[in-house]
């Protein structure tokens, strides 16, 4: 399937065995290919090119401006130019820093992703969403970059550990709500293809989040909150199935869904063996709110992604009340 962007369009290929194919997808005139992934990968791949790996440090603490700069430094002092790629493989954190090497590392360069955790097949490692981590928050620093192709292999999944799955899950859960479709009747790879099917539609629709593309972010909010408190101890998945519920805890206080929807959205999260409840930790709700000031969404007042009968959709100006009622509701 494509992500339809015109002449930066590319081919999301999904299915076992698929970074194989990297050879095949190499945009013409790269001579050679840097190879950006983590120690614990596991998973070798042949771009047919003259090939640099470079690793970067297991854990959201590699997504820095130090690495940045660390990585940028080696690709110089190896000879890497604007013509060359850079292939990132791993999962997330793997393809939100290569994409940010990419986007500024010469001004520009093409980059292919082979992902190969759940988390970053149904989501990060599509759309052009590129960025590192500041002590203030998530993803604060970052760019739009596309990439030039994405390769999702599934055979790689076999072999995650069960949090890192669970983690890919909670991003999975997010796409049972932005669908009329029936994902519980799919089994995994199909659910992976639907969800590849979304991002790549509402990307097309809007690259740049100047709108739809928000509806991407539903749960996110909290998630973010979570992480940045938390300092990374809970999984970006399992941070957003705790944001997809506290999200409609507050759409049903602002009357916006009843109760069975809340249910249906703990159902699902739960389905996936995930928690619906904030860590014990995490106990500081004057943190959290002050975090989700930060988000990125947050252009003109406190923005959240919230849910509806006419779909997911941003809201601005939601009450404080409200939003401290139902941090009380998924403790």
């Amino acid at each position: 399937m494509s992500v339809d962007l015109g002449d930066r369009s590319y081919d999301v290929h999904v299915g076992a065995g698929v970074r194989a194919r990297l050879s095949t997808v190499v945009p013409a005139g790269a001579r050679r290919a840097a190879v950006i992934t983590q120690p614990n990968v596991g998973w070798d791949v042949d771009s047919g090119l003259d090939q640099c790996v470079l690793e970067v440090p297991d854990g959201e603490g590699a997504k820095s401006l130090a690495e940045v700069e660390r990585l940028c430094r080696e690709m110089s002092e190896v000879g890497f130019t604007r013509s060359d790629v850079i292939v990132a493989v791993g999962g997330g954190v793997v393809t939100d820093l290569a994409g940010f090497v990419a986007a500024v590392y010469h001004r520009g360069m093409r980059y292919i992703s082979v992902a190969t955790t759940l988390l970053a097949q149904v989501d990060a490692a599509i759309g052009g969403k590129t960025g590192v981590n500041l002590p203030q928050g998530k993803n604060l620093v970052g760019a739009f970059w596309q990439p030039h192709a994405v390769l999702c292999d599934t055979e790689t999944l076999a072999t995650l550990p069960s949090r890192e799955m669970r983690s890919g899950q909670g991003e999975l859960a997010k796409y049972h709500f932005l669908t009329g479709d029936d994902l519980d009747a799919l089994d995994l790879v199909e659910r992976i293809a639907a969800a590849v099917r979304i991002k790549a539609d509402v990307v097309a629709a809007d690259e740049r989040e100047g709108g739809r593309r928000a509806i991407l972010n539903y749960g996110h909010t909290l998630a973010h909150a979570i992480e940045t408190a938390g300092r990374y101890d809970l999984r970006h998945g399992e941070a957003v199935a705790v944001g997809l519920v506290y999200a409609a805890e507050v759409a049903m206080r602002l009357e916006r869904i009843g109760a069975d929807r809340v249910a249906a959205h703990r159902r699902v999260v739960t389905g996936y063996g995930l928690s619906d409840r904030l860590p014990t930790v995490l106990d500081d709700d004057e943190e959290l709110l002050a975090l989700f000031g930060r988000d990125k969404k947050a252009i003109d007042g406190l923005t959240l992604v919230l849910d509806s009968d006419r779909g997911v959709e941003p809201v601005v100006g939601v009450p404080e009340s409200v939003l401290r009622e139902a941090l009380a509701a998924v403790r």
